[in-house]
């Protein structure tokens, strides 16, 4: 099973950019890790900026070199603009809508639920965090599970759901509405980037 390992914060602060999208890994020391504390960074040259915001993208939602590729390739076989497309398909990954639907703090949290069982997709458990859920889907967690603290901890966090899926707190469910709308995303990130890198 493939899954992206390793310390969060330490690659935030590498690449210079919030993984988790709460700024929390740059509060204290935004300057990339080593012993030698914060140093002057080299100037990227194009091929260097393009690499990072795949990496960047990449880490924010927990994805391994070939399944990233893999969705960049269906990305290009859509309709409309490619970037989009790109980012529409990541944030439609099970393990994301389940991140986004409140049900786990991080994504990497929402990914050990859905391997773990504990999620149906319209009455269905489905097992895969790369499944991509259609707009429309209904997600909940499964009877057994619903009182797990961790999914009370993180639903009872929320402030401001996106506004493309609906939450029941209470039935520990919701609704994949409909594809997001790219304002509706991380505005740090530049899809285009990656675009060109795959096109180079």
């Amino acid at each position: 099973m493939a899954r992206i390992n390793g310390p969060v914060w330490k690659t935030s602060r590498r690449l210079g950019f919030s993984i988790l999208e709460t700024g929390e890994e740059l509060k204290k020391r935004a300057y990339a890790p080593g012993q030698h504390g914060p140093t002057k960074r080299i100037k990227l040259s194009g091929y260097g900026t393009q690499l990072r915001e795949k990496q960047r993208i990449r880490h924010m939602y927990g994805v391994n070199e070939r399944q990233f590729y893999n969705t960049f390739k269906k990305a290009t076989k859509m309709s409309g603009v490619t970037g989009h497309n790109f980012l529409f398909l990541l944030e439609s990954r099970l393990d994301n809508v389940v991140y986004r639907l409140c049900f786990a703090r991080t994504r990497r949290g929402a990914r050990q639920l859905v391997n773990h069982g504990h999620i149906l997709v319209d009455g269905k458990k489905v097992d895969i965090p790369s499944f991509i859920v259609k707009p429309g889907s209904k997600i909940e967690v499964k009877e057994a599970s619903r009182n797990m603290p961790s999914i009370a901890e993180a639903l009872e966090a929320t402030l401001n759901p996106v506004a493309f899926v609906t939450i029941d707190k209470e039935k520990k469910a919701g609704t994949y509405v409909r594809l997001p709308e790219r304002n509706e995303l991380n505005t740090e990130i530049n899809e285009l980037l990656v675009v060109e890198y795959y096109n180079r």
